[in-house]
């Protein structure tokens, strides 16, 4: 009895110990923070974390005695960065016939080392848009990263895209013998609508995508053009806001994304072709705007895709018209959101992916607002703004950390240095990252007494 006592005091001071451990409070300290709600960054400033929350920010005086203090230096603490609209199953840039050419076994693991490649490079947070997947395997690995399986980030959205025969998302150049399995929901008619919808969220979806209208990167099709009927717009929109999913519309054409607006659509990815009308009614609406321009910037002129020429038409010869209207766009009190678009493909994250932050400031909107475009605006979209998009007291800690002041060089979001999630280091300046074994309880800082 008294070994067996010994053994139980043993097992549960270990255990008390591993608690107190886990929770140790940590204080991040940098010359600089943009906390997402100031218009201003905070000079000198500290955040302090417990487990995997923010429990303060300020300046030092906020940091508690005993607290481990981890000394940035010459960077800017801020949100953990949000990818609003992303593909981590599209792995090639011929991306239509890719998804015929792997399983969806190896492009969930594929995507998973790109997921975690991102995380390292800031973003800890990404919205599915579709992907390259004939099942359901990014609704696989988002219940696996939930579940704290793998280190990466936070994921949501639509496992797949809902397009129309002869839409945005069809094959059109298969030939009409070929029982070829797009890698979307290809369906006609309010009732197919319906069970599409049903379908999506039965297998993990938290968002619902509509091809509302012809796609650029896509052979065939015409993105100027409405591609889904009223009716089957509206049933799908019901189905969705019935069981309380969000729904966003992938469209390029005028009255596409008019159309969707007025429909309910929570966001408008792309909307190429907005015009003043369009403006007006996501300001009436509140919906919000996911333009991903840098991905027509990287494709253009670069031979890489099938449809080549239709990409580079917008990029090459409309794109000042389309940066002015997205600035005007803000102006006017639309809600602007960074999303991607680049797909899991052989792009470095770490750099290239940042850069849609440097478009949006090209298009008019000033650096804070850019950043807030990819961070708390993002968050309120996603209605995660509760936890997520901003630092302050409640909050998670996915914290990151950019050399200098990216209020004046926005381009210093391509050179994150730091990476916290959920209170876990993944990055720290100066060392090679790795995610493997890479989450590390914060050590090597200095006692603040």
């Amino acid at each position: 009895m008294r070994r067996f006592l010994l053994i139980t005091a043993v097992v549960t001071t270990s255990l008390l110990l591993s608690i107190v451990a886990h929770a140790q409070t940590v204080a991040l300290v940098a010359d600089r923070l943009i906390d997402g709600v100031s218009d201003r960054a905070i000079n000198d400033a500290a955040v302090v974390i417990e487990g995997e929350d923010i429990v303060a920010v300020g300046g030092r005086d906020v940091i508690p005695a005993g607290a481990q203090v981890i000394e940035l230096g010459d960077m800017t603490l801020m949100p953990g960065m949000i990818n609003a609209h992303e593909h981590p199953q599209l792995y090639a840039d011929d991306y239509q016939n890719a998804h015929l050419q792997a399983s969806s076994a190896y492009k969930t693991l594929r995507s998973l080392a790109a997921l975690q490649s991102w995380l390292l490079a800031g973003w800890t947070t990404v919205r599915v848009m579709g992907d390259g997947d004939v099942y359901y395997g990014n609704m696989d690995l988002k219940r696996a990263i939930a579940e704290g399986l793998f280190t990466a980030p936070r994921l949501t959205g639509a496992a797949h895209y809902i397009s129309t025969t002869g839409g945005g998302g069809d094959m059109h150049f298969i030939s009409p013998e070929q029982g070829v399995t797009p890698d979307g929901l290809i369906v006609d008619g309010p009732q197919a609508m319906i069970k599409a919808v049903r379908r999506e969220v039965m297998y993990g979806s938290d968002w619902i995508k509509l091809m509302v209208t012809g796609a650029f990167h896509a052979v065939g099709g015409d993105p100027k053009n409405l591609a889904m009927s009223p009716e089957e717009l509206a049933a799908a929109m019901a189905e969705a806001g019935r069981q309380g999913i969000p729904v966003a519309a992938h469209a390029h054409a005028t009255a596409g994304i008019n159309a969707a607006i007025r429909a309910g659509a929570r966001s408008i990815e792309h909307g190429t072709y907005l015009d003043d009308e369009s403006i007006e009614l996501m300001v009436e609406h509140g919906t919000f705007y996911v333009p991903t321009i840098y991905v027509g910037d990287y494709y253009a002129g670069s031979d890489k895709l099938l449809a080549q020429a239709k990409n580079d038409d917008p990029y090459l010869q409309y794109r000042d018209e389309w940066l002015r209207l997205i600035g005007q766009a803000h102006r006017a009190g639309v809600k602007v959101v960074v999303g991607l678009d680049l797909g899991s493909t052989p792009v470095p994250a770490t750099g290239v992916f940042a850069r849609e932050f440097a478009v949006l400031v090209e298009a008019g909107l000033s650096e804070m607002d850019a950043i807030r475009a990819g961070t708390r605006v993002a968050a309120e979209m996603l209605d995660w703004d509760d936890r997520l998009g901003t630092l302050e007291a409640g909050k998670l800690a996915d914290i990151i950390a950019v050399p200098g002041n990216p209020l004046k060089d926005i381009s210093a979001l391509e050179r994150v240095g730091f990476v916290m999630i959920g209170g876990q280091i993944v990055r720290r300046p100066g060392e090679t990252p790795s995610l493997s074994g890479a989450l590390s309880k914060p050590d090597g800082g200095s006692p603040h007494e």
